[in-house]
């Protein structure tokens, strides 16, 4: 197998920073190697050189968006950074208004985990209606899991023991040491692949858009478009949640910040 070149490792930094607007220091060459040689072989390609071609060719838009798969990283679990959910249930929710569906947006889902952590908090506080749930990854790979809602047993750690009995179902047979999501929660995700850096589909108005531990993998500029781009879906005085290690630009006008982490759309001037 060929090793990865500086130039090599080049091609594939723009493609992904071009493409998810991701920024790959060159400590992740080996990941890129890694993760990438694989394909290298099932196709036969003699560089690294020529799997960069092959997947910016048109014609294999299939293999370009496993490459993307490849090189994103999909790191989550089930309530992490509990602050947040236990600010949904104590603050945002009670504060809701009446007679509206509740709209969140988990706009960097990877294979899951946060938006069935929302959807099993929404569903206890409000019940099985009045509110819905949008969860976007630029993964396929990762929503295809995400939509089968199907995890190793360990993932259970971090979900409560409430809603582990409410929400989920431990495998038997050959799904033995997995769990899965109830249908009926599932059914109250809609899973789709969007990519930030781009622009927007037509996703409508949210209460709460979750963008956390994504934004660490952004320059600058890109972490300011795509902020302004997601803030704009979000309802007056709607939430938006990133994670406790992240940081957003005081230059961005349409928010203001609540507490770390939290920040609140700005609501129009009478």
């Amino acid at each position: 197998m060929p090793d990865l070149s500086n130039p090599e490792f080049e091609l594939f930094r723009r493609f992904i920073h071009r493409t998810g607007g991701i920024s790959m220091a060159p400590s992740k060459a080996a990941l890129v190697s890694s993760r990438l040689s694989k394909r290298l072989r099932a196709l036969d390609l003699p560089s690294f050189e020529a799997y960069h071609s092959y997947i910016t060719d048109e014609a294999h838009a299939d293999e370009r968006q496993l490459a993307i798969d490849l090189l994103t990283t999909n790191e989550t679990y089930f309530f992490r950074e509990p602050e947040h959910f236990e600010l949904m249930r104590s603050r945002i929710l009670p504060a809701r208004s009446p007679g509206r569906t509740f709209r969140v947006w988990s706009a960097a889902c990877s294979t899951g985990e946060e938006p069935y952590s929302l959807a099993m908090l929404l569903d206890d506080v409000l019940g099985p209606s009045g509110w819905e749930i949008l969860a976007s990854d630029l993964s396929a790979s990762a929503l295809t899991r995400a939509g089968a809602g199907r995890y190793e047993l360990q993932a259970r750690e971090k979900i409560p023991e409430a809603y582990l009995r409410r929400y989920c179902l431990r495998g038997v047979g050959e799904h033995e040491g997995t769990m899965m999501i109830k249908p009926a929660l599932r059914a109250r995700v809609s899973f789709r692949q969007i990519n930030l850096n781009e622009s927007l589909p037509d996703v409508g108005e949210f209460d709460v858009i979750f963008l956390r531990n994504v934004m660490i993998y952004f320059d600058d500029d890109t972490k300011r478009a795509v902020v302004e781009r997601l803030s704009a879906t979000l309802r007056p005085g709607g939430h938006f949640i990133i994670g406790h290690s992240e940081v957003l630009d005081a230059g961005t006008p349409a928010l203001k910040k609540q507490r770390p982490s939290v920040f609140s759309r700005v609501r129009a001037a009478l």
